[in-house]
């Protein structure tokens, strides 16, 4: 599935780009929902949403990409997709091989001058390209990268028993570690005078998401917090594998409250293009404006 479109933003002086790995709809499934309130009936109640969030069928586009990030003394990759050579659940237990390193070099990013990688946590599609396969070893994907982890979220995750992401752990997690390039850290992390983490629990127990300040404009990464537009107008809907569902709804609902009426630049981890937009009201709910 190569999908190679930039997106580009300006803030001050940090410039964020995104490198499109993958494009997912989750199509609705009453017995297996994505998101189980988000029916074909319910998004058709939410006019803004067509087409670029959902497709004409009522399935939910989601985008997996990583999200490049250009601060003054930092070159930093907010979470590394699903990888190649990974099957996994959510690639339906096929691998993917994409060009996803041609085009970072296309975008003026070769992976030796990645200087910092962020996960904004642990699961399949946000660690992928940590690693690559070498001489059938998984080895660092960046290898000058100090990859940033929290400690919360690492912790929770090596607990985890179950096989799926044990697999993750040892392919996408534990070679960083062994390289000596890990750097376990607290949700509000600063990582440059420009990029700080924020915690935004309740997806996982760990999970960050990344705010960027630069000459008075601000933008924010939002990681899993919120996975389409569709929970900006709909705060409550929360997706089948939030580890603390009332959390992450509470989450929600904070942050559109903090942020709506603003300039900030709230960026999609899973937002298909358009990617990045301003929060606003919404009769009493809220939504996304990508006019700017």
């Amino acid at each position: 599935f190569p999908y190679t479109t930039l997106f580009r933003s300006r803030i001050g002086e940090v410039t964020v780009t995104r490198i499109v790995e993958t494009e997912l709809p989750f199509a609705y499934h009453p017995k297996h929902p994505f998101m189980p309130a988000a029916t074909p009936e319910a998004l058709s109640q939410i006019p803004w949403l067509h087409p670029n969030y959902v497709t004409p069928e009522g399935a939910l586009r989601l985008s997996v990409h990583a999200l490049l990030v250009e601060a003054p003394g930092l070159r930093l990759i907010v979470d590394t997709c699903i990888g190649n050579d990974k099957p996994s659940a959510i690639t339906r237990n096929e691998s993917l091989h994409t060009g996803f390193l041609e085009d970072l070099l296309a975008a003026g990013w070769p992976v030796e001058s990645v200087d910092t990688v962020v996960c904004t946590h642990l699961h399949v599609d946000h660690v992928g390209w940590n690693t690559r396969i070498l001489d059938g070893k998984w080895v660092p994907t960046f290898p000058h990268a100090k990859y940033l982890i929290g400690e919360i979220e690492y912790a929770h995750w090596q607990a985890d028993e179950s096989a799926g992401q044990q697999q993750v752990m040892s392919s996408s997690v534990q070679p960083i570690f062994d390289a000596g390039l890990a750097q376990l850290v607290p949700t509000d992390h600063q990582i440059s005078p420009e990029v700080s983490l924020v915690p935004t629990i309740g997806h996982t127990p760990g999970h960050v998401s990344v705010k960027i300040e630069s000459q008075g404009q601000q933008a924010l990464i939002t990681g899993d917090f919120v996975h389409n537009p569709c929970q900006i107008a709909r705060p409550d809907w929360t997706v089948s594998f939030d580890d603390d569902q009332a959390a992450a709804a509470r989450c929600r609902h904070r942050l559109f409250r903090d942020l709506v009426g603003t300039d900030t630049l709230v960026i999609g981890t899973h937002f298909a293009a358009p990617t990045a937009g301003k929060i606003v009201a919404d009769g009493d709910t809220y939504r996304l404006d990508s006019s700017d």
